[in-house]
């Protein structure tokens, strides 16, 4: 068997909110409770494992891979949340998306300050 991300955890300020954000921005669907986490599944099945936190949160970076049209479908749902969102992950390109590598790139922060970014063709392709 080839080796493969399962999953990994989230530590979050609300594991709940946070993981239901995402799942909705996304189109997933609803997270599972599993144990004491709340899970999204992604379509690849590496687990996004949501746990609250119970100190301080270190700001980490999730990229999802998706298509054109998906895209289209998250960027009009952060657009529809008035979420800030950047092009770059330094957020100095406030208000604008990038076109790295041919494809389409977008970042955006989830309830716990996470860096999300969502890109349509991997980056160096």
């Amino acid at each position: 068997m080839p080796v493969q991300l399962n999953h990994t955890i989230v530590w979050s300020a609300n594991r709940t909110r946070s993981a239901r954000f995402l799942a909705a921005i996304l189109g997933l669907p609803e997270p599972a409770k599993v144990w004491r986490f709340d899970v999204v599944q992604l379509d690849n099945g590496v687990g996004l494992d949501f746990a609250d936190a119970e100190g301080p949160i270190q700001s980490q970076h999730f990229a999802f891979l998706v298509s054109e049209a998906d895209f289209d479908a998250i960027f009009d749902r952060i657009k529809g949340q008035g979420l800030l969102y950047w092009a770059d992950p330094m957020r100095r390109r406030q208000g604008e998306i990038n076109h790295a590598d041919g494809g389409r790139g977008v970042y955006f922060p989830d309830p716990s300050d996470h860096l999300m970014e969502v890109i349509t063709r991997p980056y160096g392709a």
